[in-house]
């Protein structure tokens, strides 16, 4: 993803450093109203906060992010850790934080788990039953392409279709564009026989 600001609010650097002095910068976008997000990028660590956040909402949030973001211990820049070996209990706590920290916890799934009998799509939700279900195919995909589907699929307790008012739900996630791209690509090489992971001849979609 191309290291620019994500609007024409100018991005500010912070005189903060992680560990091993890895340095911050703090990216403001006025496309975001009120989620917060954290990220490596190129070995340095972006706080992405809400345009008209005051400095004392900046000092406040940059803090707690970078708390989070240390925690996980990933300088990679590829975000979370692989999905290779999560569990369905994993998978559900990864889904409560990606809530909390996208949604301000508003996507409350009952369950998440991995499912083996899913060949057509990603992933899928039920609202009325708010369970989430991911095609064991993810699994071994990177962090931030597991991370993106389990999104995908919160936004959809809160929105069915896929209009506006769902992709404005996702648009805080800084790997979005990226995330899609990617599964675009591994349904593309299904579709053209360049696998064995045997999904459906047309290739895979979200739901």
């Amino acid at each position: 993803m191309p290291s620019v600001p994500e609007s024409s609010v100018p991005e500010s650097s912070v005189p903060a450093k992680l560990e091993r002095d890895a340095p911050v910068v703090v990216r403001r976008s006025s496309r975001r109203r009120q989620t917060v997000a954290a990220f490596w990028e190129g070995g340095t660590a972006v706080v992405a906060i809400p345009g008209h956040f005051s400095a004392a909402q900046e000092r406040e949030w940059v803090a707690r992010m970078l708390l989070r973001l240390q925690s996980k211990g990933d300088r990679s820049g590829k975000g979370s850790p692989t999905g290779r070996g999560r569990s369905d209990d994993a998978l559900m706590t990864r889904a409560q934080e990606l809530s909390l920290q996208y949604f301000a916890g508003r996507s409350r799934p009952v369950t998440v788990r991995w499912v083996s009998n899913q060949n057509s799509r990603w992933g899928s939700a039920t609202p009325s039953e708010r369970t989430i279900r991911l095609s064991h195919h993810l699994q071994g995909m990177p962090g931030w392409v597991v991370d993106y589907v389990l999104l995908h699929e919160l936004a959809h307790l809160l929105v069915a279709g896929h209009g506006p008012a769902f992709w404005a739900l996702l648009e805080g996630y800084p790997q979005l564009e990226r995330a899609k791209a990617f599964l675009e690509g591994a349904a593309f090489a299904t579709s053209r026989g360049l696998d064995r992971i045997g999904m459906d001849p047309n290739g895979p979609e979200l739901d």
